[in-house]
């Protein structure tokens, strides 16, 4: 049937052909949707190769630049600095910390300031051979003596309170003219941080009721949630002075 070419028979391969292909035609269009679906499913999983590549260029470049801004800030102080890494943190509360990878055998002792390119970050207040526990600006009992660049504006910086990113800087006197955007720093009066790390910039202030004092809100330089690197200051507070202060303090018990 197939090679005879009788009248009759080519009919009928004529008619099988076209019933085949409107058989075909479906199926031919079956065979294009799961392609396309083989393909859509291909292209996804190179998406997000891609985004994961992506993600992780951007953190390798975030990285590289925090490493540039701490290289940069090591050659500016004179203060000897201990590098480390936050291996831990704990910003959930009042009682927020940080865990570092440096402790008492690589010179990390109580009391000591942690910083980055930025500014102030805490202060050491546990030690174990190997690390160490930070408190953050961010814990309700965090401590600064401070000072506002450029005026003779003194007083002591604290976190304003749990959900709130701000500190608040207290005991300045409302005589003395504060502007917007202007820099806080340490003081280096309290005899623990060294003068002139950078805290925040003044983002407002308000007189206290009944007092002739203000308070001054600030807005931290450093992001506690984004910090991976930073420096601890190798800074010893002159015993000779904690001596006066342990003095001082008996004439009053």
């Amino acid at each position: 049937m197939v090679f005879r070419h009788d009248g009759g028979l080519q009919s009928v391969r004529k008619a099988s052909v076209l019933a085949i292909s409107y058989l075909e035609q479906p199926l031919s269009q079956v065979r294009i949707y799961r392609t396309a679906l083989q393909t859509n499913e291909q292209l996804g999983k190179q998406n997000i190769i891609l985004q994961d590549e992506i993600a992780r260029l951007r953190s390798v470049k975030e990285e590289n630049r925090a490493l540039r801004d701490l290289l940069e800030l090591r050659d500016t102080l004179q203060h000897d600095l201990i590098p480390a890494k936050i291996v831990a943190k704990n910003l959930t509360g009042i009682n927020n910390s940080f865990t570092i990878d440096r402790g008492e055998r690589d010179g990390v002792e109580t009391g000591m300031a942690l910083i980055n390119a930025q500014g102030l970050i805490g202060q050491v207040i546990l030690t174990t051979p190997g690390h160490a526990q930070i408190m953050p600006f961010h814990n309700a009992m965090f401590r600064v003596s401070s000072h506002i660049q450029g005026s003779r504006a003194y007083g002591i910086v604290s976190w304003s309170g749990e959900g709130s990113d701000e500190l608040v800087m207290n005991y300045v006197p409302q005589t003395i003219r504060v502007s917007e955007g202007a820099v806080v720093e340490t003081s280096g009066f309290s005899n623990q941080f060294p003068p002139h790390i950078p805290i925040g910039e003044v983002i407002r202030t308000e007189p206290e009721e009944g007092r002739d004092t203000q308070q001054i809100y600030i807005k931290p330089f450093v992001s506690l949630h984004q910090t991976a690197e930073a420096f601890v200051v190798r800074y010893i507070p002159e015993p000779e002075v904690d001596e006066l202060l342990l003095q001082y303090e008996g004439l009053f018990q």
